[in-house]
């Protein structure tokens, strides 16, 4: 018997006895239980420990007094542990009392051992209950043999008993599943799902990021103000001061071509949102109205606002059936409408200042909005509750993370900042590097788990930042003027899209996806 003292590693933090033990588990779950028994043998370790293994005889032989004298003998459990622990052997005493037809045996035990054993008056009750109605004496016939019970009873145990009484399942792999994920967290350039090395510690040198431009897309014919992908990253939708949308085709080689040119907006096009179900795409005209679009044939199929109510940006709640959208005009507010042009509720009136942003949180709880050009309003849209957030500096966009948690702000003081939804935050985490002064530049969240932010920049480049830090990991060169927007695909965390003002989309993936990005428009 190996000795409980005896450690292991550098730091001698790791008691060989227990680091045997959960090797043992480990074989015996992965199907190599001779391995594990011959381990079990050489080291005279055992995977299960004594007490369980006196439990295991004491259950399979029916000796319930003796189980109950040896889980009341077990040091270290909580009295919840203990008493659910308790509960289930009862439970099984009775239930066997019953398929003998001794009754009065199981309700002897019910009432002398059960009611005076400081167990859950619940628990009891419904246990009487299943006596009285013979429920449960359906599910074991006279005939059944007796020690299939017993055995789902030390299954059940198992899983209740904490160390070192039993090991909790697969320790072995989910201690190595957190030294990776552990090493990955602190890995500032970590993009993939795919497996990683165990046999060296985990590093990304950054070719996981997209860094290279594999293709440009020409079709506007203007500035490009605005770029997203869709939801399931089969699509991408851009709109230009050109006064056009077009919605973008994402193919499985990840090559982009295009589907749908959209014409009926008079004026710039600033702004797109999809739909959740990516079924519908909403055009934000700039300084004018909301249209609606069918994604699949390209036909526009409402207009939402007029010249009473100038539309500013929009937004979509889960369902895909209703849209939220606010107006630059002070006083007009936000406005929700069904699909249908149906104004379902407004929030405006003479207090309400201009909307120059929003957003609706993916779980449909909250809506965000920005207005006075320096405050951030995030409103619970099933409480009412209300909180404001105010910045030093004008805000010019707005962008949520797909998990509902964080929102970032562009402001023109050259920052990123990252707030949590919750409120938690005292202060805002800060991304800073990019150049913004006069324009709106737009970010995002993306990248595998949205462990980073993208920004366009004044300076013609894309930035990208691991959300712990505040200096950009990847400086993207290419654009030859102002990139207004980007956009990481949802689906595929390696390919990002960014529109500038030189008329054109670039489409990014990691180093080596293409060799050479020659311009490409709609007939290529």
């Amino acid at each position: 018997m190996e000795d409980n003292l005896t450690v292991l590693g550098a730091e001698g933090l790791i008691r060989k006895i227990e680091f045997v033990r959960i090797i043992i588990q480990c074989l015996y779950s992965l199907g190599y239980s001779k391995s594990a028994y011959c381990l079990e043998i050489e080291s005279g370790i055992r995977c299960r420990s004594p007490e369980f293994e006196l439990l295991e005889s004491q259950i399979l032989n029916g000796s319930w007094d003796d189980c109950i004298s040896t889980l009341n003998s077990l040091e270290d459990l909580t009295d919840g542990t203990r008493a659910s622990a308790l509960f289930l052997v009862y439970k099984q005493y009775i239930m066997e009392f019953l398929k003998q037809g001794n009754d009065s045996s199981a309700l002897g035990i019910l009432r002398k051992e059960i009611s005076t054993s400081g167990l859950d008056r619940g628990k009891v009750q419904k246990l009487a209950s299943s006596i009285l109605s013979l429920k449960e004496i359906k599910l074991c016939s006279v005939n059944d043999r007796a020690h299939e019970p017993r055995k789902n009873l030390l299954m059940e145990l198992e899983h209740l008993l904490p160390p070192p009484y039993m090991l909790p399942e697969r320790r072995l792999e989910n201690l190595v599943e957190a030294a990776i994920t552990s090493q990955i967290d602190c890995c500032m350039c970590h993009n993939s799902s795919e497996a990683v090395s165990l046999f060296e510690d985990h590093c990304c040198n950054g070719d996981q990021l997209p860094t290279e431009t594999i293709q440009i897309l020409t079709d506007h014919k203007n500035e490009v103000w605005f770029v997203q992908f869709s939801h399931d990253g089969e699509y991408l939708a851009s709109s230009s001061s050109d006064c056009m949308a077009i919605i973008w085709k994402v193919l499985k080689d990840g090559k982009v071509t295009l589907k749908h040119i959209l014409q009926s907006h008079k004026n710039p096009v600033s702004f797109v949102a999809w739909s959740p179900d990516d079924t519908k795409l909403l055009t934000c005209g700039n300084a004018e109205v909301v249209k609606l679009w069918d994604v699949e044939t390209g036909t526009c199929k409402r207009t939402f606002g007029d010249h009473d109510f100038i539309v500013s940006s929009c937004a979509w709640f889960p369902d895909s059936k209703r849209l939220v959208c606010g107006s630059s005009h002070s006083e007009k507010g936000i406005c929700l409408w069904d699909c249908d042009g149906t104004e379902m509720k407004a929030w405006r009136g003479t207090r309400m200042p201009k909307i120059l942003d929003l957003a609706v949180t993916p779980d449909g709880v909250n809506l965000i909005s920005v207005f006075s050009d320096r405050d951030i309003r995030i409103l619970n849209l099933v409480t009412n509750a209300e909180r404001v957030i105010s910045e030093e500096h004008p805000i010019t966009s707005l962008s949520i993370s797909g998990d509902s948690k964080f929102f970032i702000v562009n402001l023109n003081s050259q920052e990123i900042h990252m707030w949590d939804v919750a409120g938690k935050f005292v202060k805002p985490s800060r991304y800073i590097g990019h150049k913004q002064h006069k324009y709106v530049i737009r970010s995002c969240f993306g990248g595998l788990n949205s462990r980073f932010i993208a920004s366009g920049s004044e300076d013609a480049q894309v930035y990208l930042w691991n959300r712990r830090s505040p200096q950009p990991i990847e400086i993207l060169s290419g654009h030859k003027t102002t990139v207004n927007s980007v956009s990481w695909n949802p689906r595929r965390p390696q390919m990002l899209a960014s529109a500038s003002d030189d008329q054109t989309i670039r489409v990014w993936a990691p180093s080596g996806s293409k060799k050479t990005a020659a311009p490409r428009s709609s007939g290529q």
